[in-house]
């Protein structure tokens, strides 16, 4: 198995993190496994970038939160998307749809 080299995807982990949230209010936990499923652990975020882009996120008023229901003792704080946020989302896959095409004509596999 290939692990990705992280500094590949920094630059779109807003994104990312906003596509998830997108689908679902979550919780960072949650957010955490989900990536390493999808991606089959070939990436893993760690819980202090994870809760740095919560922060960013929350800053730049593309999420808030809330706290749910007691969960084995304690409340999860959930995070959920705002307009700002789905209007951000939008764009950046947008511009992550130009960049790839542009990639790919030069990462193709050599012959």
């Amino acid at each position: 198995m290939t692990i990705i080299n992280s500094d590949i995807i920094r630059g779109h982990l807003d994104a990312i993190i906003l596509r998830l949230i997108h689908e679902k209010d979550t919780y960072g936990y949650e957010i955490s496994n989900e990536i390493a499923t999808r991606t089959e652990n070939k990436f893993e975020i760690k819980e202090a970038t994870l809760y740095a882009v919560f922060q960013r996120l929350v800053k730049k008023g593309l999420i808030d939160t809330y706290l749910g229901d007691v969960s084995f003792g304690s409340r999860r704080r959930y995070y959920r998307i705002t307009e700002s946020g789905e209007n951000y989302l939008k764009e950046e896959i947008r511009a992550w749809q130009n960049a790839r095409e542009i990639i790919d004509i030069f990462m193709e596999d050599l012959k």
